[in-house]
């Protein structure tokens, strides 16, 4: 008799032991109010391109007419492109089911563009070369807790600032068909997704799906005039998919 409340007793003890290991895998980082981490994420980045009504006529020079590229274009496109980011995680939470988020990071990503002409030897791809700073606030809606695992919305803003030098962006000495195209150093974007928590003993990883995109055109056309690339697009919003692992 002894033995067996003795082994109900150990079994009953061992039971309690693994539930509360298993609430606590993720090293406890649901039960505090303020936690940190870091994040990994790849970038597949492109732009929505909008055209001006006059895009196909060939562009001349203001001061004598002479046409840059004696060819009308037939296509302005943009191929997705890669890119990758890393960065850190602050955690802050409101509620068991909401946290607000703020997760900076340095993003490499470069953007580009197709310009194909009635004639293809005047073809070229243009690659806009970019170093973000990017801030992002996010709105974490998270569902109940399953065991080890625990769905999520999330949602936010974020600005971004361009730190590749200037110089690499001077096309100032240029003749027309050699210009840049060029987007401005400072945007605000909007995005949303969804992801996932998994918990593992000592930490909870978060692989997340997010489309994020600016609010505004960034294109930079103060050139308009003298820049074949830039002056057949009416506006230019940059766009992108992001797949993180956050860990914390």
């Amino acid at each position: 008799m002894k033995k067996g409340v003795i082994l109900v007793l150990l079994l009953t003890v061992l039971f309690t032991a693994s539930s509360v290991a298993q609430q606590n895998w993720g090293g406890g980082v649901d039960n505090e109010t303020l936690h940190f981490g870091f994040k990994f994420q790849y970038i597949s980045a492109e732009y929505k391109i909008l055209k001006r009504a006059d895009w196909k006529e060939p562009l001349a020079d203001p001061a004598d007419g002479t046409l840059f590229i004696p060819s009308p274009l037939t296509s302005i496109s943009s191929p997705v492109s890669q890119g990758f980011a890393l960065g850190f995680v602050s955690d802050y939470k409101l509620t068991e089911n909401a946290n607000i988020r703020f997760t900076p990071g340095l993003v490499f990503s470069d953007v580009l563009a197709n310009y194909e002409f009635a004639d293809p030897s005047y073809n070229v791809q243009k690659k806009v070369q970019a170093t973000f700073v990017d801030l992002p606030v996010s709105f974490k809606l998270k569902s109940n807790r399953q065991n080890n695992y625990r769905a999520y919305l999330i949602a936010g803003a974020k600005y971004s600032m361009d730190i590749v030098s200037r110089k690499k962006k001077d096309d100032s000495g240029f003749i027309g068909s050699e210009k840049f195209l060029k987007s401005v150093p400072n945007s605000l974007w909007y995005e949303a997704g969804v992801g996932l928590d998994i918990y593992f003993e000592w930490f909870k990883l978060s692989p997340e799906i997010k489309f994020a995109q600016t609010t505004k055109s960034v294109l930079l056309d103060r050139d308009r005039a003298e820049n074949p690339y830039t002056s057949p697009i009416d506006k230019m919003f940059l766009r992108n998919f992001q797949f993180s692992l956050f860990f914390e």
